[in-house]
C-alpha cells in the first residue's frame, strides 16, 4: 500500500509543469547579432497575474502578465510605461532557467532568465555610499595628486546628488550611471567645472575611477568608509 501511495505521488510531481510565479533575473539579451544585456534587469511574476520589473534596487515598471500554455505564448502589459505593440514572446521554462524569443522589426529578440531568490545589483547600487580617497594619479578635476587629505572624500547619494570635499573645498552636483556599463557621469553645480565622465573598477570595497574625458591617465582610487571624516 505504500508503495502504491508513494508511486502515486511520485507520478503526480512527473505531471507539474514549472511555474512563472517568483522573482527572474535577465541573464542575456541579444537583438539579431547584437548584445544588448541591460545591467541587473529583473522581472517577479505574481500569482495574481501582476509583474513588476526594474533595475537593481528600483522598480519602474508593473503591470499583467498571461501564458498560454498551448501556444507558450507570454503576453506582457505595461500599466504605467509604453505600450508593447510587438508579437507575445514565445517561451520556455524549466525550474531555474526561462527563456524568450520573438521578431522585432525583421530581427530576433532572444532573452535568458534565470531564477533568483534575491535582488541584483546595479553599477549605481554599487556606488551608493560614502568612499575616502586613498591614491590620485594624473591632474583633473576635484583632487590634486600632492595634496591628498584624509577629509578627502566622494559621497554619492540615493537622489542621484553627489558631494565632492577636496582641496578644502566642497563641490556638489548629480550624477549619472550608465545603464550598461561601469561608468560614472559627474554634472558639477559649479559653472568653473565641466561635467565629465569616469569609468569605474570595482575592487572588494575599493573603486578606481579612470577619467575617459582626457588625454593623460588620470585615475581616483578611493575606499569605502561608513563616517565623513
Amino acid at each position: 500500500m505504500v508503495l502504491l501511495f508513494l508511486l502515486a505521488l511520485w507520478l503526480s510531481g512527473c505531471d507539474q509543469k514549472p511555474v512563472m510565479e517568483g522573482l527572474w533575473l535577465v541573464k542575456k539579451v541579444t537583438v539579431g547579432n547584437e548584445d544588448v544585456t541591460p545591467n541587473a534587469r529583473w522581472t517577479r511574476f505574481n500569482a495574481d497575474h501582476t509583474y513588476e520589473s526594474g533595475n537593481g534596487w528600483f522598480q519602474h515598471t508593473l503591470g499583467t502578465w498571461q501564458l498560454d500554455n498551448e501556444e507558450n505564448e507570454l503576453t506582457m502589459l505595461n500599466t504605467n510605461g509604453i505600450k508593447d505593440d510587438q508579437e507575445p514572446f514565445t517561451i520556455s521554462i524549466s525550474d531555474s532557467e526561462m527563456y524568450w524569443s520573438r521578431q522585432e522589426e525583421g530581427l530576433k529578440v532572444e532573452v535568458t532568465l534565470l531564477r533568483s531568490n534575491e535582488l541584483p545589483q546595479t553599477y549605481g547600487d554599487q556606488l551608493l555610499g560614502l568612499w575616502q580617497l586613498k591614491k590620485v594619479k594624473g591632474g583633473g578635476p576635484y583632487f590634486n595628486s600632492d595634496s591628498i587629505q584624509e577629509s578627502d572624500y566622494l559621497f554619492l547619494r540615493w537622489d542621484k546628488r553627489f558631494v565632492i570635499r577636496a582641496n578644502n573645498r566642497r563641490v556638489n552636483g548629480v550624477y549619472n550611471v550608465h545603464g550598461h556599463k561601469a561608468e560614472l557621469e559627474l554634472i558639477p553645480y559649479n559653472n568653473e567645472l565641466d561635467r565629465d565622465f569616469w569609468s569605474v573598477d570595482f575592487d572588494d570595497d575599493e573603486i578606481i575611477l579612470t577619467r575617459l574625458n582626457s588625454d593623460s591617465l588620470i585615475t581616483r582610487t578611493f575606499s569605502r568608509i561608513d563616517a565623513f571624516p
